[in-house]
């Protein structure tokens, strides 16, 4: 490099800025194009994707799940991205890992919520803020550091993936067991003011209560399945008051929890149910061991259908039974100690470009990005984005993203890839 790193991070600050409006139409096309999970039709997205990066001299691997895996996965299609940037020999190889899936927008929106407007200096729409604004934040860092730095050595990739929403194992994770990828460091998509360093691991199980249909006018000839789930909701929500008393020592992560996000069941008003379906989301701290949580959420629950049918003294084929059915287990984040110069450098041009030094913490949130710490590849959670996921508005009505922050954070990557490979 010819010129001061100083003189370097000034020309990569000003490269970016002369290319914002393009940076912002870049964006603006990815979310037009709706990648809602479910139903998780997103190979359409991948290669509309591949077609606005082509002209930037970027050439995009298209590596497609096979179709059955993604159908018994719940999903209907996925095509994950890899461009890789070859710059000379030695180096490290720094992956940047952004999703394109995302979940349904839902109702309330004031903004179309793929129109991708702009109003306030704000763009609105579902992925401005998770995590679209990092396949644009990550891109044109990259060809910043190209048209600017040019480096001489390593590698730098760009993963764009479409499976976050429902757990990362056909995508990055996919990536990583094909041994299509193994880069030395790696970068997920995140928010501006902080560098994510741990984050919670995450149970998610169906539970199936089986009672016995009967008609209303004559209910004591059923079994309600229904009443019985709601045994079931009092002991879960029980835990979580002696989750309270359980403190992450990580800043940034505070207790376990347990959520009921969804209840299904009943045929008709008149009928007493004979089935209800929960889906259930138990969140770990880094510190709890995932299969002592596992078993110990299924004894809460096989312990409350116990009580209720001793209560009512319901035994044989007149007994609740239950199903349950693991939906995914992502492990917690764990540092690894090799992500120092992740975190240095982010950190030292985060307060450079923002004014403020972004604190390394952990998130109550969990991410693709432990699938790559899991193979022990340092990673840091980093991207365009505000300074929590509330203000975001993420997987509410209205997200939307700050073009300040997605025009700083473009900044902060750019110069911190040019550390990363020197």
């Amino acid at each position: 490099m010819s010129q001061t790193p100083q003189a370097t991070y000034a020309a990569l600050d000003a490269w970016i800025d002369q290319h914002f409006d393009e940076q912002v139409k870049f964006l603006q096309a990815l979310v037009q194009v709706p990648t809602d999970t479910p139903p998780g039709n997103n190979a359409p997205h991948a290669e509309r994707t591949a077609e606005l990066i082509q002209p930037f001299g970027f050439d995009a691997e298209k590596h497609v799940v096979p179709e059955q895996d993604v159908k018994d996965y719940g999903m209907q299609s996925i095509t994950n991205l890899i461009v890789r940037r070859a710059y000379g020999d030695g180096g490290r190889t720094i992956a940047l890992n952004a999703h394109g899936d995302v979940v349904p927008p839902g109702d309330g929106w004031t903004h179309a919520p793929y129109g991708a407007e702009i109003a306030d200096g704000k763009m609105y729409g579902r992925a401005t803020a998770v995590s679209k604004s990092d396949f644009s934040s990550f891109t044109f860092a990259v060809r910043a550091l190209e048209a600017v730095a040019r480096p001489t050595k390593g590698h730098v990739e760009l993963h764009f993936t479409y499976d976050e929403e429902f757990g990362g194992i056909l995508g990055p994770g996919w990536l990583l067991e094909k041994g299509l990828t193994k880069p030395d460091l790696m970068i997920a998509a995140g928010f501006s003011y902080e560098v994510v360093t741990a984050h919670n691991g995450c149970l998610q199980m169906e539970v199936t209560v089986h009672g016995k249909m009967a008609h209303a006018a004559v209910p004591d000839t059923g079994v309600d399945a229904l009443q019985a789930a709601v045994a079931i909701l009092n002991a879960l929500y029980g835990e979580n008051v002696k989750y309270k008393q359980i403190t992450s020592k990580v800043p940034g992560i505070q207790h376990p929890y347990v959520n009921v996000g969804r209840i299904e069941g009943g045929t008709n008003t008149n009928v007493v149910p004979g089935k209800v379906t929960l889906k259930v989301d138990r969140r770990m701290i880094p510190e709890e061991n995932p299969a002592e949580v596992e078993a110990t959420i299924r004894k809460v629950m096989g312990d409350a259908i116990a009580a209720f049918n001793a209560q009512r003294g319901y035994t044989g084929d007149d007994a609740v039974r239950i199903d349950i059915k693991r939906l995914l287990l992502a492990n917690a984040m764990t540092p690894l100690a090799g992500n120092q110069p992740l975190v240095d450098a982010i950190q030292t041009h985060g307060e450079a470009v923002f004014g403020t030094r972004p604190p390394a913490v952990g998130t109550p949130l969990y991410t693709d990005v432990r699938l790559y710490v899991e193979r022990g590849i340092p990673g840091v959670i980093y991207g365009a984005g505000p300074r929590t996921v509330l203000e975001s508005h993420a997987k509410r009505a209205d997200e939307r993203i700050d073009l300040e922050d997605l025009r700083r954070a473009t900044k902060v990557i750019a110069r911190s890839l040019v550390d990363l490979l020197a």
